[in-house]
């Protein structure tokens, strides 16, 4: 029986209307796509035979149904879909990593996962796909690294981690390296229970058994002991504490009525370009800062300390690098 093309459009219709009709009409499509891509395949190589069917399953927004994947002799052909299926399997892995990783139990992720694929997991399956990319992040976190860095930023953040099964919130360490060439590269990212000078120090000590032989700059915020660290770990490396951290702390110290005097203050005593001054001026300068507003904010007059000559160091290089080398911006977006 020949049908016109309403009476196809109105039978499409019909059977798409239902839940189960949509699947039905979604197989049927699936296979029927497959089958032409054999075909196709089998004109264009010539003595290759067909060899019949394997089903895959597929799972999709709450439905779930057997497809009929076409095979070849000798194996050469792939057809599309699986290359679907495979993402498919790819996205679901990295969804169950993730829920895992926000500290929702194998229970919780199994309900997520009949919901949105139409399929029941049970907990050893739950576990197998959420640690389907682990041994591809263990390589990641292990591959050799380029011997110089023009910079590398430093910054944890903290994020919610399930260990022994309760959930806090613990520090992921991140490393982000600027190349000789302009480019950024994620070094690593690591877990520790809490943020310290001395887990960085051993990060840092890690990179140099992953080929790293020299940094001219690291960028950090004004960790205590974080300078030690940076001085153990790479001697020659220059420090720079985040310009944007000290200003943000020395503004909300002040009065809402001074803030706008200060703001003004602090721009000045770190300027970017067209300017001459050197890293220990720019010191001098903020010891003077410290001393005059000291007398209204005592927290102020702290600031008149040795190690805050690092907040300078980026005057020590060309004009052209120095936004992107002042603070540790780069490296907290890449954590948000």
């Amino acid at each position: 029986m020949k049908f016109t093309t309403e009476q196809r459009s109105e039978i499409i219709s019909e059977m798409a209307s239902s839940e189960a009709g949509f699947n039905e009409l979604m197989r049927v499509l699936l296979d029927s796509f497959s089958k032409q891509e054999r075909s196709l395949f089998l004109e264009e190589h010539k003595g290759e035979q067909g060899n019949g069917f394997r089903p895959r399953r597929w799972r999709g927004q709450g439905c779930s149904f057997q497809l009929r994947i076409p095979r070849t002799r000798s194996g050469a052909f792939q057809p599309i879909i699986l290359g679907i299926l495979a993402a498919q399997e790819s996205e679901r892995a990295q969804l169950f990593h993730e829920l895992y990783a926000r500290g929702l139990s194998c229970e919780d992720i199994a309900e997520v996962g009949r919901r949105i694929y139409g399929h029941h997991y049970s907990k050893q399956q739950v576990s197998r796909l959420s640690g389907a990319c682990y041994e591809e992040i263990q390589e990641w976190l292990a591959r050799r690294l380029s011997p110089h860095y023009l910079a590398v930023y430093i910054d944890a953040t903290f994020c919610s981690t399930r260990r022994d099964g309760s959930v806090s919130k613990e520090a992921y360490y991140t490393m982000l390296g600027l190349l000789p060439d302009g480019s950024r590269e994620v070094l690593m990212i690591v877990n520790h229970p809490t943020e310290g000078a001395i887990a960085w120090e051993m990060e840092l000590e890690a990179l140099k058994e992953r080929g790293v032989e020299q940094i001219d700059l690291i960028v950090s915020d004004a960790l205590s002991g974080i300078e030690n660290a940076v001085c153990s770990a790479f001697p020659t490396a220059l420090h720079q504490l985040c310009v944007v951290h000290f200003k943000c702390k020395v503004l909300n110290t002040v009065s809402t009525k001074d803030k706008a005097e200060v703001g003004e203050e602090l721009k000045a005593l770190f300027p970017v370009e067209h300017t001459d001054t050197t890293p220990l001026a720019a010191y001098e300068n903020l010891r003077t800062f410290a001393r005059r507003w000291g007398k209204k904010y005592p927290s102020l007059a702290r600031l008149d300390r040795e190690r805050n000559a690092a907040y300078f160091t980026y005057l020590r290089f060309p004009e052209n690098v120095r936004r992107m080398i002042y603070s540790t911006n780069w490296v907290e977006r890449l954590n948000r």
